[in-house]
């Protein structure tokens, strides 16, 4: 079958109504008004969602800033919270320290008493120890005393009798005679 140029102009000049009928072709004017009326309610509805998006952004926006003030707030509330702890701590510290240090002082005048009376009886013993050895000084020099006189008088002694003899030799031999 052979298409003849009459058939080529015949469909030429009803494809259109069939792609129309078909909707795949040039749509008809009515076709053509439905067409825009759906483009212009989807521009409106993308508008709307748009808007949506907005707002939605913007009330998002306003939640992030509540949320970082709140966050703000609570961090702010710990660092007061932990500054607190560590100023009642560092005030037990110090008062346990200057508890300490009184002790310490305490102790200090209890040891300087206890030092003191250690030094006072340190010195009557001392003096007593003084005393005991001036007593032996005052025996041993009665008994240098004693040692000076015997030797006095043993020296004496002693020289009276070799004298005594001396003398007793010197006149013997006029008496043996």
């Amino acid at each position: 079958m052979i298409i003849g140029a009459e058939d080529i102009d015949f469909i030429k000049a009803h494809i259109g109504e069939w792609l129309a009928e078909e909707s795949l072709g040039k749509p008809p004017k009515v076709y053509e008004l439905e067409l825009r009326e759906r483009s212009v309610r989807i521009e409106e509805q993308l508008k709307h969602q748009r808007d949506l998006i907005q707002t939605i952004i913007e009330q998002n926006d306003k939640r992030f800033d509540a949320l970082q003030r709140q966050i703000d707030q609570r961090f702010e509330a710990t660092w007061s919270q932990m500054d607190q702890r560590f100023e009642a701590v560092q005030s037990q510290m110090d008062q346990r320290f200057e508890a300490i240090e009184r002790r310490f002082e305490a102790m200090q005048t209890q040891m300087d008493q206890r030092f003191e009376a250690m030094q006072t009886q340190m010195d009557k013993r001392f003096d007593a120890v003084d005393k005991r050895f001036e007593a032996l000084d005052r025996r041993f020099e009665a008994l240098t005393r004693r040692i000076d006189r015997f030797m006095f008088w043993s020296l004496g002694l002693t020289i009276s009798v070799a004298g005594l003899i001396i003398a007793m030799m010197r006149i013997w031999p006029a008496f043996a005679a």
